[in-house]
């Protein structure tokens, strides 16, 4: 039997940094579904929020506030806020390097609905990457690539475990506690800009364990997208560049955003993306982002690997402008967990990051603060874990069995029609039709011959369009036309 003292979900941020709070004492496993740096974290472009100092933190507690549609859960969010100073001076007293200027002072950016810059990078626009190979480094507990959890073991309201896919064997993984880190729902839509293994597995785990999932019609969708490629993850156009300044104009070079919101490129990102949406279904015409005020020694040396990727699909930046539209790109709500990343009614399970919903980010998330959750409430799930008293348990016998636990025949054609679907009916603008065309179609789909693995990716759709239909008024993210 292969028994652990805490089993980690997934290898972003939130899992990193939870596997580097736990003393090297511990018999501690880290999964991730593929390789380690296949996640969302790595893909990170914009970069982390920290408050500056204390009289900061009400003004980012209220900025936040204001982009969630205060819809969030205050506590929530002055814990964020306030726990800000310490981990990001702990990650630094680690040896993070974030970007300085000549001097050695580290530079802070301005993102969207931020009343001040406030959010540090680094790479220029490389921060998750930066942080995830810092935080593999830093890691002394073992990490395991190619395991697919399939399965939560939960009886009598503990979790003792998963079963999983290690290298295409079955195995059983027990564990006094558990933390999901596994990120959000990204592969459930047609554009998005996650990464491939973010497919809400774990998700639908818990809508079949009975597990509260809160605020799922919560989906933000990311303004500025390059869609134009043949691959599900689309290429992600930072925040940090409106920013710095970046202009969003339709083809005559008129900034549009003007005529939606005073705040024009600054505006939430749900604004923005409606905007960009309503002038390409009104004009039928592209929305693009102009760089064209950057000086170029700057810009390239800013955004390196945005001027690089761009480059190798022949445009020259900052001097091109590129065609941009909305993608799906981070789940608001999630897994119900308290404010120690408990989740509710289940001893020895813990969510963190994107998976969770804490409520600090109300109806929509505030740019950057995704990177500082993960920190912030991977420490304070750690911190409960340590402090709490463990007894010897008599572990049950868990003997389900799974036929169908990967893919059936048909189950490729059946997750593209789910993507489709989720795109057009769950998206950026949402009708009751529309989402009861979507509940009937996913229902239909959970009824036929399929996996393992798309049977949790639909039982998650499911919950997703059954929040939407709960909300009949538009809030944040959720955008209902009557």
């Amino acid at each position: 039997m292969i028994k652990y003292d805490v089993l980690i979900i997934g290898a972003g941020i939130a899992g990193l940094y939870s596997a580097m709070n736990l003393p090297e004492n511990k018999k501690v496993l880290v999964v991730c579904k593929d390789i380690p740096w296949e996640c969302n974290t790595f893909y990170a472009q914009g970069g982390m929020v920290t408050a500056l100092d204390e009289n900061d933190i009400p003004l980012h507690i209220e900025d936040t506030m204001i982009a969630g549609a205060y819809h969030n859960k205050k506590e929530a969010v002055e814990i964020l806020s306030q726990t800000s100073l310490d981990t990001t001076s702990d990650i630094i007293s680690r040896g993070m390097e974030f970007d300085t200027d000549e001097n050695g002072n580290i530079l802070y950016t301005k993102e969207a609905a931020h009343s001040t810059g406030r959010i540090v990078h680094a790479g220029g626009d490389a921060t998750g990457r930066y942080m995830h190979y810092f935080m593999m480094v830093q890691n002394k507990h073992k990490l395991q690539r190619n395991t697919l959890v399939y399965d939560l073991l939960i009886e009598d309201g503990r979790c003792y475990g998963v079963k999983a896919l290690v290298n295409y064997q079955h195995q059983t993984i027990y564990a006094d506690d558990v933390i999901i880190a596994s990120g959000g729902v990204g592969s459930l839509y047609e554009y998005n800009t996650n990464s491939r293994t973010v497919s809400a597995d774990i998700h639908g785990i818990c809508v079949e364990k009975g597990i509260e999932l809160r605020d799922m019609e919560m989906m933000q969708f990311h303004p500025t997208v390059f869609v134009k490629t043949p691959f599900a993850r689309k290429l992600l156009l930072t925040e940090a560049l409106r920013g710095e300044g970046a202009w969003i104009v339709d083809k005559n070079g008129r900034r549009f955003l003007f005529d939606y919101d005073d705040r024009g490129e600054l505006a939430s990102r749900d604004i923005v993306s409606r905007a960009i949406f309503n002038h390409k279904r009104e004009t039928g015409e592209d929305a693009y982002l102009d760089f064209s005020m950057f000086e170029q020694k700057w810009f390239h040396n800013r955004f390196p690997n945005i001027t690089r990727t761009f480059e190798a699909i022949g445009y020259s930046f900052p001097k091109d402008r590129v065609p941009i539209s909305p993608a799906f790109h981070y789940a608001v709500g999630g897994i119900k967990s308290d404010l120690d990343g408990c989740v509710e009614g289940i001893d020895g399970l813990y969510v963190i990051g994107e998976a969770s919903s804490t409520g600090v980010h109300g109806a929509n998330r505030l740019a950057s603060n995704s990177l500082l959750e993960g920190v912030v409430f991977a420490k304070r799930a750690t911190q409960h874990i340590l402090g709490k008293e463990h007894k010897e348990l008599k572990i049950p016998i868990f003997d389900k069995e799974y036929k169908n636990i990967v893919h059936q025949e048909k189950d490729r054609v059946y997750k593209h029609r789910l993507r489709k679907i989720m795109w057009e009916d769950m998206g950026i603008v949402r009708t009751r039709a529309g989402l009861l065309k979507a509940k009937n179609i996913i229902y239909d789909m959970k009824n036929r011959e399929i996996g393992r693995l798309l049977e949790l990716r639909l039982n998650t759709a499911s919950a997703i369009v059954e929040a939407a239909l709960k909300r009949k008024e538009s809030l944040g993210t959720h955008y209902i036309e009557k």
